[in-house]
C-alpha cells in the first residue's frame, strides 16, 4: 500500500491546471476585498471556512451595502444549487470514505467534481485519500491566492474598475466549454432564454433570483417530460 506522501504525489499533477485558474480568480477576489476595506486575514478566512468562489463573490456586494439577509439566502443557495446535484452523483463515489467524508462533502467545488469524475486512482492508491488530497489541494488552492489578494491589494496601486468582471468572465468560460461538451443545447438555450425575459420583465437590479427560478422550474419541467417520453419509447420497442 503506497503511503500518504506517495499518495499526494499522485494526486498533485491532476490539480495543476486548477491552481492556475484559483490564482488568478483568489488574487483577484483579494484584492477586491481588499478595496472594500477588508483585510488578508478576513479574506482568508472566508476562503477558508465558505470555499464558494462565485458565492464569495457575490457576498462582497453584501458585505457593502444594506444587508438583506433574506435575499443573501436565497441569492446563495440558487448560485449554488448545482452542488445538490453533485452531490447526489457523488454518492457511490463517497459512501465509504470514512473519516475524510464530511471534509470530501465540504469541499466539494465544480473543479473538484470535474477530477474526482474524470480521473481513477492508480493500483494500489487508496481512494479516499486520492480524492481527499484533490480536495485539499484545490482548497488551498483558493486560500493561498486570496491571500495573495490580499497582501498584493494595498501594495499595488492601479484602478481595479472592472476587475469584478472576473465572474462573469469565468461564468461565460465555462458556459461555451458546456456549449462544445454536451451534445444537447437546450438546457442552455433555455437558461439564455429564461434570463433575457426575467431581465426585461423586472429589470436588471431585481432579475437575478426570477431568472435563477424560472430556470429551474423549466428544467425540471423538461426532464420530466424527456424522461416520460423516454419510458413510453422504450415501451414501444419492448
Amino acid at each position: 500500500m503506497k503511503t500518504k506522501l506517495d499518495i499526494l504525489k499522485v494526486a498533485f499533477p491532476h490539480t495543476i491546471p486548477v491552481f492556475t485558474g484559483f490564482m488568478f480568480l483568489g488574487i483577484a477576489y483579494g484584492i477586491l476585498m481588499n478595496s472594500k476595506g477588508y483585510g488578508v486575514g478576513w479574506t482568508a478566512l472566508m476562503s477558508l471556512l465558505a470555499f464558494a468562489g462565485s458565492a464569495q463573490y457575490m457576498a462582497i456586494t453584501f458585505l457593502t451595502t444594506a444587508f438583506n439577509p433574506i435575499y443573501a439566502l436565497l441569492m446563495t443557495l440558487l448560485i449554488n444549487a448545482r452542488h445538490i446535484f453533485y452531490g447526489l452523483s457523488m454518492l457511490q463515489k463517497y459512501k465509504e470514505t470514512g473519516k475524510v467524508k464530511p471534509y470530501l462533502i465540504f469541499g466539494l467545488c465544480d473543479e473538484t467534481f470535474s477530477i474526482v469524475c474524470s480521473v481513477k486512482p492508480p493500483k494500489g492508491i487508496d481512494k479516499a485519500l486520492f480524492m481527499f488530497y484533490i480536495t485539499l489541494l484545490n482548497h488551498l488552492y483558493w486560500i493561498l491566492g486570496s491571500a495573495l489578494g490580499g497582501i498584493l491589494g494595498p501594495i499595488i496601486s492601479f484602478n481595479i474598475k472592472g476587475l469584478d468582471f472576473a465572474l462573469t468572465a469565468l461564468f461565460v468560460v465555462i458556459f461555451i466549454e458546456q456549449w462544445k461538451e454536451k451534445e444537447d443545447h437546450r438546457p442552455a438555450i433555455i437558461g439564455v432564454l429564461c434570463t433575457a425575459l426575467c431581465l426585461i420583465i423586472f429589470g436588471k437590479d431585481n432579475f437575478i433570483i426570477p431568472s435563477m427560478a424560472s430556470i429551474m422550474a423549466v428544467l425540471t419541467i423538461f426532464r420530466s417530460r424527456y424522461t416520460n417520453m423516454q419510458t413510453m419509447q422504450k415501451g414501444e420497442i419492448e
